[in-house]
Order: structure tokens, then C-alpha cells, then sequence
């Protein structure tokens, strides 16, 4: 490969400068580096962009107006071309505002094309490409200035081998494919910008069905102010507050600082700096009246339904074999489960909202016949 050329962007005239070129590319690589050791958002070290030809480096540290990059993101007849981009996006967001559209994320591409699902940078470039690849700087340190050699070569051709993928993998992809590739990447998108409703944060707590109604309500109480503080600290949920203690402080609902600090797994720091807020947020959450309780939630399924699952995951893989596509694309273990919550044990089942698109039109009427006469194990 000739030696690759290779740009910085470190001020606001040359990134609104180079945003009016990118504009009318057909494709973009883009890829981020970023740190997250010690905080709640990923703190951005440095931005990559490639066409094919040259590779761009934005300094996100020198960078305050990211309003034309956001237009880039946003821009329909560019195709932003990612590789198992869920960091990346959460990223872009925080910088940006905006989050990139159409999608075209290389790892799914494979998985499409029937090679194994979740295939990590390096073994895709290698089996496109050819290209061994080092992976010497994963864990450096992004934020220090100056950026080693080093650093610079791998990040810059990160993005370069991204878009030589890109442009082998897309004419490989039928257009039906290709369709379904880019309405996963409009999912991926949309979630991210769901950015979780702190009062929702409860219904992730292990074992939260457990708890009756009024303890529930604590437990909303207590995520969601866990949730806002990470947020507002810019730190870790569980320099916080850890998970482990949220189930046993809604259901015990300790009255004084001794009872707090005798909670399992409760930090002793967490008890100094915010044991006092902790015990009234406590007393207020359990003095909410009855209807403003969550409703119980409901119990996970039983075991037996397992050999159910089984068959459900199978109509799932019959698909995957008649498309070429890796299995693990086709049903996820959430929309079989949500799906046999409507109905289990003696039906009548219905389709999930969670089941959309391509999934719901190619298997979703198999899934039903499944179930309205499933095999006898």
C-alpha cells in the first residue's frame, strides 16, 4: 500500500471547510478514540474520517463548532460506514448533537454475507482485506497531546482499511439485504437516541419483580436519582451508588446511616457523601402514596419453557439458512421471550411490538404456527 496521506483538522475553518467537500461523497468511514475510565460519557481523544483515498484526523479537543460535522452526519446521500459502532455513536452525540444516517455498519455487512456474527475489526480486515493488522495501540492514552506516531498511523488507518471493506463488502449485498443492513442501522441510531428516561432505569434491576409494588416505588426513586447524579458528576453509576446495593436498600428501606452502611455491598464513601440524601430520598419514596406504586412486574418465564425457546430459535436458523445470513441476526433471545409472555402457557400468542421490519414479515406468522402447535419434546 503507498503511504497514506494523512490530515489534521484542528480548527473550526478547516473542519466547516472540509464538511462542505464531504457533503458530496458518496461514503464516509468515520470511526472515534476516546477514553472512559473514571466517567459517566466517553470523553473523545480524537475523530477519524476516510473516503477511500485519505484519511482525516479531528482534534476534538481544539474543536467548538461541530455544526457543519453534524450536517455531514446527518446528510442523506452520504452513507456513514461504521464498524460495531454503538460506542462511537454515543460519541457523536455528545459532541455533536446529531448522530450519523444512513448507517452501514461493516460488522452486521458480514453477518449478512453469512460470515460469522460480531467479527471483531481485525479478523474482518484480515479476511477482506488480507491485511494483518496490529493492535498495539487499543489502550493507549487518546487525550495526551502530542499523539505518538504511532497512534497517528493506527488511527489514521483504521479508517483507511474501513473504507477499503466497505467498498468490497456493499456490492455483495442483493438489495434486499442491503435495505434490511441500513433499516438495523436506523435502529441502532434510534435507540441511541432514546436516551434512557432515568424514571425507567427500576425495570433493570435484577430480581426487581420480586419486590412488592410500594417497595418498587422506592426502587424507581432510588435509579432514578442514581441515574441523574451519574449524569450531572460526569461519573460511573457505580462510583454512585452500586448496583448490587439497589435491590436490598428498596426492600429493606434502612431509617438511619448505621442500617445504611450495613447494606450489602454499600461503600463507605457513598454512605459520607451522600448517606443524608439517601435516607430522605428513602423516607419520601416510602411514603408515596399507593397509587402512585409501579404495577408489579411480571415473573420471568419458568424453565419448561425452554424446549419452546429451542423450537422458537429454530425457526430463526431455517431463515438464517435459506438467506446465507449468520443465525444470530434473525431472532433475539428478548423478542422470543416478550413474544411467549403474550400467551405462555395456553395462548393465544400475539407478535411483539419489539418484532418490526423485515423479522416480523419473513418469520413472524412461522413463530405463531410454531407455537399453535408446537412439537412434543
Amino acid at each position: 500500500m503507498s503511504a497514506l496521506d494523512i490530515r489534521w483538522i484542528r480548527d473550526d475553518a478547516s473542519l466547516a471547510q472540509q464538511c462542505r467537500d464531504w457533503k458530496q461523497r458518496p461514503y464516509l468511514a468515520l470511526d472515534t478514540e476516546f477514553m472512559r475510565v473514571d466517567t459517566f460519557y466517553p470523553e473523545a481523544g480524537l475523530v477519524q474520517v476516510g473516503d477511500g483515498e485519505r484519511a482525516w484526523l479531528i482534534d476534538p479537543l481544539l474543536i467548538r463548532d461541530w455544526s457543519p460535522f453534524a450536517e455531514v452526519l446527518e446528510e442523506p446521500s452520504v452513507v456513514k460506514v461504521f464498524h460495531a459502532c454503538g460506542e462511537d455513536l454515543e460519541v457523536f452525540q455528545r459532541l455533536t448533537g446529531s448522530l450519523p444516517q444512513p448507517l452501514f455498519d461493516t460488522q452486521l455487512a458480514a453477518a449478512y454475507l453469512g460470515m460469522a456474527h460480531s467479527m471483531g475489526y481485525s479478523k474482518l480486515v484480515l479476511e477482506i482485506l488480507g491485511l494483518d493488522l496490529p493492535k498495539d495501540e487499543t489502550r493507549s492514552d487518546w487525550l495526551q497531546r502530542p499523539l505518538t506516531d504511532m497512534q497517528v498511523r493506527y488511527a489514521a488507518e483504521d479508517v483507511q482499511h474501513l473504507a477499503e471493506v466497505y467498498v468490497k463488502l456493499a456490492p455483495r449485498l442483493p438489495e434486499h439485504k442491503l435495505a434490511w443492513l441500513l433499516a438495523d442501522g436506523a435502529d441502532l441510531v434510534a435507540n441511541q437516541t432514546r436516551v434512557s428516561d432515568p424514571r425507567q432505569a427500576w425495570r433493570d434491576v435484577k430480581l426487581a419483580w420480586k419486590l412488592a409494588p410500594q417497595q418498587l416505588a422506592v426502587l424507581r426513586e432510588l435509579c432514578a436519582w442514581r441515574e441523574e447524579q451519574a449524569r450531572l458528576r460526569n461519573q460511573p453509576r457505580n462510583r454512585i451508588l452500586r448496583e448490587q446495593t439497589l435491590w436490598p436498600l428498596a426492600r429493606l428501606q434502612p431509617k438511619d446511616k448505621l442500617a445504611l452502611s450495613r447494606i450489602d455491598e454499600m461503600h463507605p464513601r457513598t454512605v459520607r457523601q451522600d448517606g443524608d440524601t439517601l435516607l430522605a430520598l428513602l423516607a419520601h419514596a416510602a411514603a408515596l402514596p399507593a397509587e402512585q406504586w409501579p404495577e408489579p412486574l411480571p415473573e420471568p418465564l419458568p424453565r419448561e419453557v425452554a424446549p419452546l425457546l429451542k423450537q422458537l430459535r429454530e425457526v430463526g436458523q431455517r431463515e438464517a439458512e435459506r438467506q446465507g445470513m449468520a443465525p444470530e441476526l434473525m431472532l433475539r433471545k428478548k423478542i422470543l421471550e416478550a413474544l411467549l409472555k403474550t400467551g405462555y402457557p395456553d395462548g393465544p400468542y400475539r407478535l411483539p411490538d419489539s418484532l418490526q421490519g423485515w423479522r416480523r414479515e419473513l418469520m413472524g406468522q412461522a413463530l405463531l404456527d410454531c407455537l399453535a402447535a408446537p412439537e412434543k419434546p
